[in-house]
């Protein structure tokens, strides 16, 4: 009886040994797969590989880090916020995941839980851009009273000259421009729909000096100007 435990218990040890190696072979093959995958720049594989390496390694895999940057790389927003969101509930504070989360309900129309994880991120860093993008959320659903809040704050932040905005001339023509001239150009607008158009006037010139080929800040301050004078 006591031979036939003993061989039982070995029995044992061989086959979880055994079920170790497998997987750790497995894993081995999964990445030589997903490394060729993205030497060829073939996302699916990439993706099967990718979901086969975390079935394998379980929940706290790091490779969901990596699946969220190739969805959020490739636009599919949906799958993007599912995965970062699967990454900050292990790590709450990784501000590239909170970034993309972020970005990716923005891009669903989902503005209020946007602006939601956006202010944890402007919370944590203090970052001039992610309160900019704050206020231009609460811009876009019309919280002009909110908006006008965080962009007053945000004028107040250090700029580190890392963005840029890119904003849409016509259906043709995009132009870059410098988040310090953003911002003030943002707070105009802000002020048109408060009805401060003298406040206003002023934003558009300090983006204009800023940075003086801004055209839709050009447009604006002629415009405010035009019915300044109406007015008047």
């Amino acid at each position: 009886m006591k031979n036939n435990l003993l061989v039982i218990i070995a029995l044992m040890f061989f086959y979880v040994g055994t079920s170790q190696n497998d997987k750790s072979e497995a894993i081995r093959i999964e990445k030589e797969v997903l490394n060729s995958a993205r030497s060829i720049g073939d996302p699916a594989v990439a993706v099967n590989s990718l979901f086969r390496l975390i079935a394998l390694e379980g929940a706290n895999s790091t490779y969901k880090d990596t699946l969220a940057y190739i969805y959020f790389t490739g636009r599919k927003y949906g799958p993007a916020f599912m995965m970062t969101t699967q990454v900050l509930e292990r790590e709450p504070d990784h501000l590239e995941m909170l970034e993309m989360n972020a970005v990716s309900l923005d891009a669903l129309g989902a503005f209020e839980k946007s602006a939601e994880v956006y202010e944890k991120l402007l919370e944590k860093t203090k970052g001039n851009f992610y309160g900019y993008t704050l206020s231009n959320l609460y811009y876009k659903m019309k919280k002009y009273e909110e908006a006008y809040t965080v962009i007053k704050n945000v004028e107040t932040l250090n700029d580190e000259g890392k963005y840029k905005v890119t904003f849409s001339i016509n259906q043709n023509h995009t132009q870059q421009v410098e988040l310090i001239a953003a911002i003030p150009y943002l707070k105009g607008l802000i002020e048109i729909q408060l009805k401060n158009n003298a406040a206003a006037k002023l934003s558009f010139e300090k983006a204009v000096k800023i940075q003086p080929d801004f055209v839709l800040a050009q447009e604006n301050l002629e415009a405010v100007e035009k019915f300044t004078q109406a007015e008047e």
